[in-house]
């Protein structure tokens, strides 16, 4: 779904906005956010309201969001305005078999909306266009001074897109990033060197997604990736039924092709609140991701098959992200997809970051500009307390029994998943490890036999202390 960008700069009132400190020198801040998706525009418009001079740098400032993103609505914070959300379906999960799984409500967000509420919240803001890699984040006594590369130039990481991300779809996808602020700053340049900007500041904030722009996973990691298109709700009407979102459909997408793995996916479908719906072929986790043409022809077949006629043109979306990004260190303040906020088994990470961005912010004020240090250690206690940490090893050992699982197993696994309540449980609460412990219970009690081999072959190999 694409969204608009959200209306002209605001004005920047005094005393909240970053310092520029002449045509040649630094911007100099409190708090610098790399990645203006949600994570980095939410986190940045609260540490404004929370009184620190703070800039966001956004590759693309001007360029809309085109990502779907979706939530348990319980993990939204209440704060959000209704045109944040276009569509509460409810989710339910079909099984290979046709049994169906009430899952309960569902919350396809607004991509405008979202956009639109959280750029009305950057007046306070310097936005800067621009992106850093890790090279470019140097200590400078007890600050940072940050290089950001211009879009355009010949610097930075070589990327051409402009995706710094935070944000992943309702089955992962990144998003780019826009901006409705600008801001000052000094502009490194000389005769043959590429155009930057320069910002001094307290603290830096990583939120440009996963993987994270700062500090990249290993080649070969484990993926999410899908293949959708956008189709009118009637024609999508054989496989997603008015008022309900499909969570996975595990049913085969037809019989097995020439070139297929064999590794299953599965169809998610979700409404976008406006007539259209979206219809994915997702593998949920696979090292490496499965290759987006074969999703392709998958969904094609499977919609073929299913009675659904996708016209020419019909708008498609391309999902590709990690799911197995581990805990960064202290510095720079992993938010969002960087942290990782990621959940393996959903790609969500939208919501979390959105409630978490006030507190944090919090936290920061009341340490920065005098102690970066202290910043760094509160932030890092909020975001991965004791029972955070706990469940990130849980979800991560999760994923790593669905990947050493054989392949025809995969969808008993989640029959087994879906059959009891639990299993919303381990869906959600970063930090509920009762719930999440419960919801693995379940799964081990519904799972058949040799699905239940199989999670003792990996609980045996359980490190509790990974990160």
């Amino acid at each position: 779904m694409t969204g608009t960008a959200g209306g002209a700069a605001a004005p920047q009132p005094s005393g909240t906005t970053a310092q520029p400190s002449g045509a040649s020198g630094p911007t100099v801040a409190d708090v610098l956010v790399l990645g203006g998706g949600p994570a980095g525009r939410a986190l940045a418009a609260a540490c404004a309201e929370a009184g620190l001079r703070t800039v966001l740098a956004d590759p693309a400032p001007e360029r809309a969001w085109t990502a779907t993103y979706c939530a348990w609505p319980e993990e939204l914070p209440p704060h959000l305005p209704a045109t944040t959300v276009a569509a509460r379906p409810a989710a339910v999960a079909v099984l290979p078999g046709g049994g169906r799984r009430a899952l309960g409500p569902y919350a396809v967000l607004d991509t405008a909306g979202l956009r639109a509420h959280l750029d009305a919240r950057l007046a306070g803001v310097t936005v800067l266009p621009g992106r850093a890699a890790a090279d470019d984040v140097r200590p400078d006594g007890h600050r940072y001074r940050v290089r950001l590369h211009v879009p355009g130039d010949r610097g930075g990481d070589g990327g051409s897109s402009g995706t710094d991300a935070d944000g992943t779809s309702g089955d992962g996808s990144g998003s780019s990033s826009s901006s409705s602020g600008s801001g000052g700053g000094g502009s490194d340049t000389a005769p043959g060197d590429d155009a930057t900007q320069v910002v001094d500041a307290a603290l830096v904030v990583d939120a440009t997604g996963a993987p994270s722009r700062l500090r990249p996973g290993p080649a070969g990691g484990t993926e999410q990736t899908a293949w959708g298109v956008v189709v009118d709700e009637r024609a999508a009407a054989p496989v997603v039924r008015p008022g309900e979102a499909v969570f996975m459909d595990w049913r085969s997408p037809g019989p097995h092709r020439p070139g297929w793995t064999d590794w299953p996916t599965f169809l998610y479908a979700v409404p976008y609140g406006d007539g259209t719906v979206l219809l994915e072929e997702t593998s949920l986790a696979r090292r490496p991701g499965l290759p987006l043409p074969e999703l392709r022809d998958r969904l094609a077949a499977r919609l073929a098959g299913a009675g659904v006629t996708v016209p020419d043109g019909a708008p498609v979306e391309r999902v590709r992200f990690p799911v197995d990004t581990p805990r960064g260190p202290r510095h720079p303040v992993g938010f969002g997809a960087a942290t990782p906020l990621v959940h393996p088994a959903t790609g969500f990470s939208v919501a979390p970051a959105l409630g978490l961005a006030p507190r944090l912010a919090a936290e920061l004020a009341r340490h920065l500009p005098h102690d970066p240090a202290a910043a760094t250690t509160a932030a890092r206690r909020l975001l991965w307390p004791r029972s955070a940490r706990a469940v990130h090893r849980l979800r991560r050992h999760g994923l790593r029994t669905v990947l050493e699982m054989p392949p025809h197993l995969v969808p008993d696994f989640f029959d087994a998943f879906f059959a009891g309540r639990s299993g919303r449980a381990f869906l959600t609460g970063r930090d509920d490890l009762t719930g999440t412990l419960a919801g693995m219970a379940g799964v081990f009690r519904a799972a058949p036999p040799a699905v239940r081999t199989r999670m003792l072959r990996s609980a045996a190999a359980f490190h509790p202390n990974g990160r």
